[in-house]
């Protein structure tokens, strides 16, 4: 029997990361001698939701010290973008394994931006001690092989979920979260270009982290009532749900990098909205159009998926 502790940004009920702890969890429950604890910030609902143990962010000690295996199974964890606090609190987790001689794998990971000298230094020396590394972009490996670190190149987990084949109809998702660089000139911009190529078509706005997401959801769609385009919103409830509406999208222009990844396997014509380095390096990898927020002129992008 194997135990294996899975981490990784998980029970804060988040479209992408839900998604890839189910594909890891049925992975290793395929060898039915695997034992499985899940570190979650809501480990009730990860408990029910993946019928595996759980325990809570800052309760990983004891499961990780009767573990064989500590795992991460996809994302960007290795990031400072979100915060410098949740680097640290993931190398940490990393380190305590490594302490107590546990092995550590990390799979499909997107390896920063980190911005601090000290954040790479610390990245860096930790990954020299991790077993087994595997990245979801070519450039996390030529990151990883500018510090002498060994890296395979696979596809994030997410594509590895089997998408529902559903008839397209002529409906627009659009995929918003909250972030630094969106504002009202943005959401404007944006406005006036669906409404110029779009206005006679359905219209969903997607939430795939409600405490992330709904609020900028809401302003939109607002934005669009104003020039008198109805919309709806999709409110994040599962990802199996999130997944059958998205697959009949015949257009989506997203934010997120796995709603991008569920629209590509769907086979939608995309426009990504480039939020995150993440996001820029998966629209150049499947040539697909993407919006920077400096950009004050969307005409190219739409054109090129009408």
């Amino acid at each position: 029997m194997t135990k294996y502790v899975v981490f990784g940004y998980i029970g804060f009920n988040n479209f992408g990361d839900e998604a890839i702890t189910q594909v890891v969890v049925d992975k290793l429950k395929s060898n039915t001698k695997n034992q499985i604890t899940v570190i979650s910030s809501n480990p009730s609902d990860t408990k029910q939701k993946y019928k595996v143990e759980s325990c809570g962010m800052l309760e990983f000690f004891l499961p990780i010290l009767k573990a064989d295996i500590l795992i991460s199974g996809g994302g960007s964890l290795l990031q400072s973008v979100t915060s410098f606090k949740s680097l640290l609190y993931y190398l940490g987790v990393i380190w305590f394994a490594l302490i107590l001689g546990k092995k550590v794998e990390l799979h499909a990971q997107g390896i920063g931006p980190i911005d601090s000298f000290a954040g790479k230094l610390l990245t860096k020396f930790t990954l020299k001690f991790v077993s087994k590394i595997t990245v979801r972009d070519k450039k996390s490996q030529e990151l990883l092989s500018n510090w002498k670190i060994q890296s395979n190149l696979v596809k994030d987990p997410i594509f590895e979920i089997s998408i529902p084949e559903k008839e397209k109809n002529e409906t627009v998702g659009i995929q918003l979260r909250n972030c630094r660089q969106i504002d009202d000139n943005f959401l404007n911009l944006l406005a006036n270009s669906v409404t110029k190529y779009f206005g006679d078509k359905k219209i969903e706005i997607f939430s795939l982290q409600d405490s992330c997401d709904i609020d900028i959801c809401n302003k939109f769609a607002n934005i669009l009532k104003e020039k008198q385009v109805k919309s709806q919103i999709h409110r994040f409830e599962s990802v199996e749900k999130t997944i059958e509406d998205i697959s009949a999208l015949k257009y989506l222009i997203a934010m997120r990098f796995h709603a991008n990844v569920i629209g590509i396997k769907a086979g939608a014509r995309i426009i990504c909205i480039n939020y995150d380095p993440k996001v820029q390096k998966l629209a150049e990898e499947y040539n697909l159009p993407y919006i920077n927020f400096e950009n004050n002129n969307f005409t190219e992008q739409f054109k090129q998926i009408l």
